[in-house]
């Protein structure tokens, strides 16, 4: 888990703009990904301030605080620039007022912009702290993007993980991730998977070694991220274990505070797993676009067996 982002990589990321104050963008840390707009603030109501978040100065903002007194202005802004305040940011390409640069520098807090709209540019720092500063974890298993669905292979070390990915990467489908998937969870609802930096576009191919799927087929064979809609956790078939035939038996596996659906897959000679993936995929989007196989062949058998029934009744 990542507890603070410097401003220098919000900066840097973002492709933001430095009005001053470069040289305490690595000291100065941000540690929530909630943004403050101090409209009430500049009204000289401090009593709820929350200091420790980026400031945010949009239209409004700035359109009000021209409306002060200079002397005002930089009363003002004095006090919204405090010891733990990580940055001033400016939307809309603003110049500042030569009073909040005044008081930033006065108390080391850099001031930065961006040419984009107030609530355009908050949504996407917001984003982009979230995902910076969500817990994270890693998990052993190999992630792909089967027909635009993130499906993360899971199994035994030894199983086929990484030959199966290999050949999905052959039937036009990408890979995310090989051997180590780091997570995060982005929303109530959604978890997001990514490869570590060191592993980014890189598989092992036991016998052969490692491979850079980027650079043997191209940057269409590869995705940096996606969410993990599905998981399949490969094993060698046994014959005395009862696998799922219908799809009626809906496993999910929890990953932080999201169930994520999964389902087993025997592996065994003879078996192509990779389309047998690629099928799970297709069967999970129908699924999710309203359409069960499993429920209409129970709605058929059971309009079966209420013929069948009808017939002896006569």
């Amino acid at each position: 888990m990542s507890s603070f982002v410097t401003v220098a990589d919000l900066v840097k990321d973002n492709e933001l703009k430095v009005y001053s104050g470069e040289e305490l963008l690595d000291e100065k840390k941000v540690t929530t990904s909630d943004i403050s707009r101090p409209g009430i603030e500049l009204t000289g109501y401090f009593d709820y301030y929350p200091s420790e978040r980026i400031q945010l100065f949009g239209q409004t903002e700035s359109a009000y605080s021209r409306s002060m007194t200079a002397n005002n202005r930089y009363k003002v802004m004095l006090e919204i620039c405090r010891e733990d305040t990580p940055v001033l940011l400016i939307s809309r390409a603003i110049q500042p007022s030569e009073e909040l640069l005044k008081a930033a520098e006065e108390h080391k807090v850099p001031v930065i912009g961006s040419e984009l709209p107030t609530t355009r540019l908050s949504s996407m720092i917001t984003e982009y702290l979230d995902r910076r500063l969500a817990p994270r974890e890693s998990i052993h298993g190999v992630f792909v993007d089967v027909y635009g669905i993130g499906i993360l292979l899971t199994g035994h070390s030894g199983i086929g993980k990484s030959e199966t990915a290999l050949e999905l990467v052959k039937r036009g489908h990408r890979l995310i991730a090989d051997d180590r998937v780091d997570v995060y969870q982005q929303d109530e609802k959604t978890i997001v998977g990514e490869a570590p930096k060191i592993l980014n576009h890189l598989l092992e191919i036991r016998g052969i070694g490692i491979i850079d799927v980027m650079n043997l087929f191209g940057a269409g064979a590869v995705r940096s991220s996606s969410d993990i809609q599905l998981i399949i956790n490969l094993e060698n078939w046994s014959p005395d274990k009862n696998y799922d035939r219908i799809g009626s038996m809906e496993n999910k596996r929890e990953i932080f505070d999201v169930q994520v659906p999964q389902i087993t897959v025997p592996v065994k000679v003879g078996r192509n797993i990779s389309i047998i993936i690629e099928v799970a995929a297709m069967n999970y989007r129908a699924k999710k676009m309203g359409y069960d196989a499993t429920k209409k062949f129970e709605e058929n058998l059971g309009a079966l067996i209420q013929d069948n029934t009808n017939k002896e009744d006569k």
